[in-house]
C-alpha cells in the first residue's frame, strides 16, 4: 500500500507543479477535471446506500462554478448557485412525481455534492489568482501533504490515544499534533525558499508560511473526517479506486477541500 501511495505520488507531483506553474486555463481545466472526478465518487458513495442523488446535476453544477471561478472569480457565483438550486428541485420533484418516495433526500445529497466539492475545490482556482498565486498554492497543498504524513507516521510510532474512534478509529491526537507541528514547520521552510523565486517583496515570508501551515493542521483533518463520516455510513473504505493506494480522487482531496477556501482567507487576511 505504502509502495504505491509513493509511485502514484512520484509520478503525478512533478505534473502538479507544472500545472501550477502554468496557471490559467490548463490549470483552471485540470482543477475542474479532478473535481468532476471526486463529485462523481461523492454522488456514488450515497448510491451505494440506496438513494438516487442525480449525478448529471452534480457534475454540470460542479463544472460550472470552477469555470465561473475561473472567468470572473465571485462574480458569476450567485446567478450560478441560483439556477442550479432551482434545477435541482425541479429535477427531484418529477423523480418524486414518477414514484421516488426518498426524492427529498435525493435533492439534499445532490445539493450538497456540487456545493461541498464544486463550491470548495473551485477556492484553488482563486487561490491561484492571487498576487503570487503559483507561490501560496505552493506553500498551501505540500502544508497539508506534511501534516497528512507527519500524523500518520508519528500516530503510526507514538500513538496512544484515539482521536475519533467512530470516524477513523487509527488517528491518535498524538497523530494530530504531531501533524500540526509538521505542518507548520514545513510550510515555514517552502516559503522561505519560494520566497527566493518571488523576490524580497515578496508577501512570503516563514513566519506567514508556519502560520498557514499551522491553521491547516489544525483543521483541514476535519475534511478528512467527514469523507470517513459518509463512508462509515454508507459501509465502504474507498470512495472510489482510481488512484492505486490512495483510493478514489475523492479520498485524495477530502483535505484540499477544506485547505483552498481556508488558505484563502488567511493569505488575505495576512497580505
Amino acid at each position: 500500500m505504502l509502495t504505491q501511495r509513493l509511485v502514484v505520488t512520484i509520478i503525478l507531483l512533478p505534473l502538479g507543479v507544472f500545472v501550477i506553474h502554468v496557471g490559467g486555463w490548463v490549470f483552471a481545466g485540470t482543477v475542474a477535471v479532478i473535481l468532476l472526478l471526486a463529485a462523481r465518487e461523492f454522488g456514488g458513495l450515497f448510491r451505494v446506500d440506496g438513494y438516487q442523488p442525480a449525478t448529471g446535476l452534480i457534475l454540470a453544477g460542479t463544472l460550472a462554478l470552477v469555470l465561473g471561478r475561473a472567468m470572473d472569480n465571485f462574480g458569476s457565483a450567485p446567478w450560478i448557485l441560483v439556477m442550479f438550486l432551482l434545477a435541482g428541485m425541479i429535477y427531484h420533484l418529477i423523480q418524486y412525481e414518477r414514484g421516488r418516495d426518498k426524492a427529498g433526500t435525493d435533492l439534499s445529497i445532490t445539493l450538497a455534492g456540487a456545493i461541498y466539492v464544486g463550491w470548495l475545490g473551485a477556492y484553488l482556482v482563486s487561490l491561484r489568482g492571487l498576487p503570487e498565486g503559483k507561490w501560496w498554492l505552493l506553500v498551501v497543498l505540500p502544508a497539508v501533504w506534511l501534516a497528512d504524513s507527519g500524523a500518520f507516521f508519528i500516530g503510526r510510532t507514538f500513538g496512544r490515544n484515539r482521536l475519533a474512534p467512530r470516524l477513523s478509529p487509527k488517528k491518535t491526537w498524538e497523530g494530530y499534533l504531531g501533524g500540526i507541528i509538521t505542518g507548520s514547520l514545513g510550510a515555514a521552510l517552502l516559503a522561505a525558499l519560494w520566497r527566493i523565486g518571488a523576490g524580497d517583496q515578496s508577501a512570503l515570508a516563514p513566519g506567514s508560511g508556519a502560520f498557514i501551515g499551522f491553521v491547516l493542521g489544525v483543521i483541514t483533518p476535519l475534511g478528512d473526517l467527514g469523507e470517513s463520516m459518509i463512508k462509515r455510513q454508507v459501509g465502504v473504505k474507498d470512495s472510489g479506486s482510481l488512484l492505486p493506494g490512495h483510493g478514489g480522487m475523492f479520498d485524495r482531496i477530502d483535505s484540499w477541500l477544506w485547505a483552498a477556501p481556508i488558505g484563502y482567507y488567511v493569505i488575505l487576511l495576512l497580505s
